[in-house]
């Protein structure tokens, strides 16, 4: 069956299809990892694009239901260059194929990925339609100019109610803004009793599960899309420590008063080198997102940059200089991409730890809502009851 590509400025590809029957309309993006396909199918943060792997060979080493970054993918449609469909790998569960069909998701091989990164590159990301109708072109083009691209990516992917993975160490609540399972599993590993709230959750809310600290999680999206998250942390920002990951450190730097923008075309890939500032040390890392900091909007606030892009000096770290709170745009759970950042989380339980010890006799919030005037609702009262096991 034959699939069509159109780009929002006429450039039409026209390959095979394979994955589901449909049509899609999203943003075009591409992702520069050699391996990790599976995982950039089921990260939440590319909900509504259209993404391009730019290795050729897809496929090869089928799906394993271990590898999932997430419950189900959230592309709105998978560009390859050759789509494989009988993989070689002991793992395997089921194909990419299979994996597109369950969900609805069109994909197209056979089409010169390399032209459409090009394409992206000089650019900038776009608008586009991936479909296996055999509508006219002038039809197809009238569909997309009319289109509007969703705003609403991360109410789309988070989870709609509270939820826990049990540890015995110190409690950290994820907001959930498109988590990646692989943030969970850094933090259990480490002895987390992790507790998992909605991308709307109030700070009232989270201080009633009497947090240790606060990991504000990635997602898709424009970090202006979810201004709700913004008042959250700058009414919790100093009240708990608190660590960011990619649009979570957009939301971070935006509750501390910076400004954040769209990029010409992003950093998707598990290739991106990145400088710290303070150690002078070069990693490697994963990373997948469209909007960064504005190096020009941190004056004036109490941030401080602690880690650059290499390639072209976007913002890829940020600390508070009053409250302990800290944030990256790269992913240090990888899934795909190297490890070499999975030290942040131990730096995020180590700050706070200290925390902890510089105010020895700050009771739990718990606590302190237990003292409170009997003016819980039943659902506030079974919160409580959940925060101070």
């Amino acid at each position: 069956m034959q699939a069509r590509l159109l780009l929002e400025d006429g450039t039409l590809f026209t390959g095979k299809a394979f994955g589901s029957e449909g049509e899609s309309v999203g943003e075009v993006v591409f992702n520069t990892g050699i391996t990790g396909y599976q995982e950039v199918l089921s990260d939440p943060s590319y909900c509504g694009q259209i993404v391009t792997m730019t290795y050729p060979l897809i496929g090869n080493y089928g799906i394993a239901r271990d590898d999932f970054e997430s419950i189900r993918p959230f592309v709105h449609g998978f560009v390859v260059r050759q789509h494989e469909e009988v993989p070689s790998n002991w793992r395997a569960q089921y194909t990419v194929d299979s994996l597109l069909k369950e969900y609805g998701i069109v994909g197209i091989s056979d089409i010169d990925t390399r032209m459409l990164t090009r394409k992206i590159r000089h650019h900038g990301v776009m608008k586009a339609m991936l479909t296996t109708s055999t509508r006219r072109v002038e039809d197809l083009m009238e569909q997309l100019k009319a289109s509007v691209l969703m705003t609403d990516q991360v109410s789309r992917v988070s989870t709609k109610s509270v939820f826990s993975c049990p540890g015995t160490k110190e409690r950290v609540v994820l907001v959930d803004f498109g988590a990646k399972s692989g943030i969970i599993r850094d933090l259990s590993t480490r002895g987390c009793d992790v507790v998992v709230v909605p991308q709307d959750a109030t700070a009232d809310q989270i201080r009633r599960l009497a947090p240790d600290g606060i990991l504000l999680s990635n997602g898709p999206g424009d970090p202006k899309d979810v201004p709700h998250a913004v008042r959250m942390i700058a009414e919790l920002l100093g009240e708990f420590p608190i660590f960011g990951i990619c649009l979570g450190h957009q939301l971070f730097a935006l509750a501390c008063g910076a400004d954040t923008d769209k990029m010409k075309f992003g950093h998707r890939g598990g290739n991106h080198p990145v400088k710290d500032l303070e150690s002078n040390r070069c990693y490697i890392t994963s990373q997948n997102h469209g909007y960064a900091v504005m190096d020009d909007s941190i004056a004036g606030t109490n941030l401080i940059v602690t880690h650059i892009n290499n390639n072209d000096k976007t913002i890829e770290g940020l600390k508070h200089a009053v409250h302990p709170a800290f944030s990256v745009q790269y992913h240090p759970e990888a899934a795909p991409g190297p490890f070499d950042s999975s030290y942040l989380f131990d730096d995020f339980l180590t700050m706070i730890r200290k925390f902890k010890q510089d105010r020895p006799g700050l009771p739990r919030q718990a606590e302190i809502i237990a003292a409170r005037p009997n003016r819980q609702s039943a659902a506030e009262k079974g919160e409580l009851a959940y925060a101070k096991k």
